[in-house]
């Protein structure tokens, strides 16, 4: 078998030789660190990128099998985004920036997190109108055809995706936690308007994706899986009520994996950080049905409960703290334990909840992949 074939056994619940040990890239100051330690080339550290060939090659250093990324993307957002712009200089390497999703945000030379937002630009129907719907309207261009040929004669040997876009998580942006909320009460007509603009997008440039690929036809593109993005939960749950979620948000999702699945799609995976649990059951209500990264967190999320309630219904990937990579081989140890029981409920391959931090120790990384290998062999 290989990797590809492992990982989408494993996730369909079949026969498979052995676990494939995955990664989910890494902090690019991680491996600056790591070059001047001596344990990567220069061109490994500074040319680093998802999926391309230093990645294949720290893997194998490291042990990995393989980045859980590869996929396609289409652009689903705002077309053309706005220009970055500088609005304010305040001195010491700090600025006022207004973003490529019309978010003022405060950047600092100093700082590797993600910027504070100052001010955002979509605050009512004025600002929709002229600055945000005229950037959601289709065009071909969204669709690189190209690369999507490309793709048709290139083979996988690890699953390779369809990127299909954010329902929530890019409004999120635009208006902010704050902005987004208020505009739910005081305008709840724009709000639903914001969603289903954003929902109808989405499912036809996905739509004109899967048409283009073709996977039924001599020499079609054939996606393992579809893969949302929406970070819409933090520490304690959901940035947005779950109850309003359904109701707005989650007929688009529907519509949208039956898209998938009338074209052989059964794996459908989103990307959420924090405590997803009570936006779960909305997800798998309405197609989605694999999640990642599987945030462990100071929450301690994990597959095991969730499998509980909802049966072989949810499937993961994701739910390795990586946090143990800083500590030592007992803390990894301990990791690899745990990780041992999930991988034996079935549907789910362990992988570092984000990419891999500067505080982890390569020696860790490497002592982790040797035992979760021997473990699960």
């Amino acid at each position: 078998m290989n990797n590809r074939e492992r990982a989408l056994a494993v996730l369909r619940f079949q026969a498979y030789d052995r676990l494939p040990i995955v990664h989910f890239g890494f902090w690019n100051e991680t491996l600056i660190k790591w070059h001047e330690q001596g344990h990567l080339t220069r061109d490994e550290a500074y040319k680093w990128g998802d999926s391309n060939a230093y990645d294949d090659s720290i893997s194998q250093k490291l042990g990995f099998d393989f980045n859980w990324s590869p996929m396609f993307g289409a652009n689903t957002s705002l077309s053309p985004a706005f220009v970055p712009k500088v609005i304010r200089e305040l001195g010491g390497g700090t600025r006022h920036v207004r973003n490529e999703e019309g978010v003022i945000v405060l950047q600092n030379d100093a700082a590797i997190s993600i910027p504070a937002e100052i001010e955002h630009l979509l605050v009512d129907r004025k600002s929709w109108e002229e600055l945000y719907a005229p950037k959601l309207r289709y065009h071909p261009g969204r669709v690189d055809r190209k690369h999507l040929a490309r793709e048709k004669g290139a083979a996988h040997d690890r699953p390779y995706g369809l990127h299909v876009g954010s329902l929530y998580g890019n409004i999120r942006n635009w208006l902010g936690v704050v902005g987004s909320s208020y505009l739910l009460c005081d305008d709840e007509e724009l709000y639903t308007e914001i969603i289903d603009t954003v929902g109808e997008l989405t499912y036809r440039v996905t739509q004109e994706v899967l048409d283009c690929a073709a996977p039924r036809s001599p020499g079609g593109l054939v996606f393992d899986y579809a893969h949302f993005w929406e970070d819409i939960c933090f520490k304690n749950g959901p940035l947005i009520s779950p109850s309003v979620f359904r109701e707005k948000v989650g007929p688009h999702y529907k519509r949208i994996t039956e898209l998938l699945r009338a074209h052989g799609i059964d794996i459908v995976s989103l990307d959420c950080d924090g405590c997803i649990d009570a936006l779960l059951p909305v997800w798998l209500e309405n197609g989605v049905n694999t999640m990642f990264p599987i945030e462990v967190g100071t929450w301690g999320a994990s597959i095991a409960p969730w499998r509980e309630r909802y049966g072989r219904r949810v499937l993961g990937v994701g739910g390795m703290n990586k946090t143990v990579f800083s500590r030592d081989f007992a803390a990894v140890d301990a990791e690899v334990e745990r990780l041992k029981a999930l991988v034996a409920l079935g549907g789910y391959i362990p992988c570092p909840d984000h990419r891999i931090a500067p505080d982890a120790k390569w020696e860790n990384v490497v002592y982790y992949t040797k035992r979760l290998r021997e473990a699960v062999a």
